[in-house]
């Protein structure tokens, strides 16, 4: 029987929801990869064991996170029910909708039968009255803005939900979207969007607006789907992303441009007394509007892994020019 780490909340840091009242680990756990139901589920229970032990809270999902599509809730609502039941009041848990789930024009986008039909359904796979935080996944070019967030305002006020987000919002449409909510008087809490050494878009104007409007920040692929770690220094592992199948990293994305910026960024995390991925996981963190990092794990290291960043979340301004031109292109020199 599960007995979780009394010591748990010791050296986990915690950091504020934008304006809110709700504060979230620095690093949480994604359920999108590795927790299907093509997964072991052992692997799967002893992750979110060692997740909880180190004090992640936050555990975050989408209607069709798998394989397949719903099995991740599914995997969740299992581990729930074994090893937390006693422990629901000290997780966040997130879910969302805006991908096709299933045939049909409601199965998909934003509509209000849509979002509000996928998260009875998610509800029903987890096994649980409600979800902290319910995100609309995706914009949807075809309804209204107002649909969209009058249907998560309802969600909100109908007791499934705690808190409602968005993701994958480009930065206009998030402020379009946070003014309507702030009318109907549920606010949005946060943003899930996707930021990495190589995707760095939200940096043009989205965190501004966050942080004008009070949202919270969480990045999921901080990694670059593992491209940011020691795993493809030298090539494509057997048992990689890459290498399955069903993954989202393709091999032909791996390629030799960017393993050669990663071993020179590795050298320089070698500097800091950090893992390439450590280092990665702060340089996300290092911006006061992120509230937290989301990453996946294959294996139990991974995750003690990630957490070893939060001792060395600064950096010197040469070391952030010194990234930005490794990430240019220009390759550096770094002394032993």
């Amino acid at each position: 029987m599960y007995s979780p780490n009394f010591e748990r909340y010791n050296s986990m840091k915690f950091n504020r929801c934008g304006s809110s009242g709700i504060k979230l680990p620095a690093i949480s756990l994604g359920l999108w990869h590795n927790f299907g139901s093509v997964d072991s589920f052992a692997n799967a229970r002893a992750m979110m064991h060692r997740a909880f032990d180190v004090g992640i809270t936050h555990f975050d999902l989408a209607n069709n996170y798998g394989p397949d599509p719903g099995s991740a809730e599914e995997t969740l609502g299992k581990i729930l029910r074994k090893d937390f039941s006693q422990h629901r009041d000290e997780l966040i848990i997130s879910s969302k909708a805006g991908y096709l789930m299933w045939p049909g024009p409601y199965g998909d986008w934003g509509s209000r039968k849509y979002l509000i039909a996928s998260l009875n359904q998610s509800l029903k796979r987890m096994g649980l009255e409600y979800v902290d935080i319910f995100y609309h996944h995706r914009p949807d070019p075809d309804t209204s803005l107002e649909e969209t967030m009058q249907a998560l305002d309802h969600i909100v006020r109908s007791g499934k939900a705690l808190y409602i987000g968005i993701s994958n919002y480009p930065a206009p449409l998030t402020l379009r979207a946070s003014k309507i909510l702030n009318e109907l008087g549920t606010p949005c809490l946060i943003h899930q969007a996707k930021y990495s050494m190589f995707n760095r878009w939200v940096e043009e104007d989205l965190l501004t607006v966050l942080k004008k409007e009070g949202i919270g920040c969480i990045a999921f692929s901080p990694l670059a789907q593992g491209l940011l770690t020691d795993r493809y220094l030298y090539g494509i592992p057997s048992d990689s992303r890459a290498a399955k199948p069903h993954g989202f990293l393709k091999v032909e994305e791996v390629t030799d441009e960017k393993i050669s910026i990663v071993q020179q960024l590795n050298n320089l995390a070698r500097q800091r007394n950090q893992t390439m991925a450590q280092m990665a996981l702060s340089w996300v963190l290092r911006h006061k509007e992120m509230t937290s990092v989301l990453i996946g794990a294959s294996r139990v290291a991974q995750i003690d892994d990630a957490v070893g960043a939060l001792p060395n979340l600064q950096f010197t301004i040469e070391e952030l020019k010194t990234i930005d031109a490794i990430l240019a292109g220009k390759n550096i020199k770094h002394n032993a």
